[in-house]
């Protein structure tokens, strides 16, 4: 679970903040602040990880306010002036949301925490369906394989379709176990269950491995067969 914060003077703006906020089961809201000054007390009485930070705020704005904290948490910024964005990022902000901020960008700029917090459960990612974002266990999934503009997400006992794009996966799963096999497929390496020049087993699941991406799966499997085949 993520504490976070919203520090801003304009209702509509922290009331859609929250909104937002609500969406994700893993962000906790902890409190509301119109002003620096506020914001302080909040942080001085309770352990917060995350702060959405706007800059144009009465009597301290509110990166003069980061700079002030001897203990930061993650701060995003949330604003409608552009001007401030390198000052924003050179004090080690996470992002920088203009106003006003869709679910969509607030969502992206929050998944970047949520990877690097660490889970006493186990590996999980966030994949974007339909109608919502669904927390999804790395080791339930087989494989994934591109159909047009969208992606077929398949697990043990079901399959459903996505919105996320195969390249943007391929950028996180490919240091948990997964490979790239094919132009459409993406792998889950702990599912093979047998393998040939040209194809891939994921149990009744059959796989081809493209040209291309022979390579990197010959050296996968160099890598286990050292220890594993007979």
């Amino acid at each position: 679970m993520i504490n976070c914060i919203i520090v801003d003077d304009e209702p509509l703006a922290a009331l859609l903040l929250e909104n937002h906020i609500s969406k994700i089961g893993h962000l906790k809201l902890k409190g509301k602040a119109e002003n620096a000054m506020d914001a302080y007390k909040i942080l001085q009485n309770q352990t917060i990880d995350l702060m959405f930070l706007d800059i144009q705020m009465p009597d301290l704005n509110g990166i003069n306010f980061l700079k002030s904290l001897s203990q930061k948490p993650k701060t995003i910024f949330t604003t409608a002036y552009r001007d401030f964005a390198i000052e924003g990022f050179e004090l080690e902000a996470v992002d920088y949301l203009l106003k006003p901020i869709t679910f969509e960008r607030f969502f992206k700029s929050v998944e970047r925490i949520l990877r690097t917090v660490p889970e006493t459960e186990e590996d999980f990612i966030m994949i974007k369906t339909e109608r919502m974002h669904r927390k999804i266990q790395l080791s339930e999934i087989m494989y994934i394989e591109s159909q047009g503009n969208d992606i077929k997400v398949v697990l043990a006992k079901e399959s459903f379709i996505s919105k996320n794009k195969t390249a943007d996966l391929e950028v996180i799963l490919s240091e948990k176990g997964f490979i790239r096999v094919h132009r459409s497929f993406i792998i889950n390496s702990r599912f093979v269950t047998a393998f040939s020049t040209h194809e891939i087993l994921l149990g009744s699941h059959q796989i081809p491995v493209g040209r291309s991406y022979k390579k990197e799966f010959d050296h996968y499997i160099s890598a286990i067969s050292k220890n594993k085949l007979l």
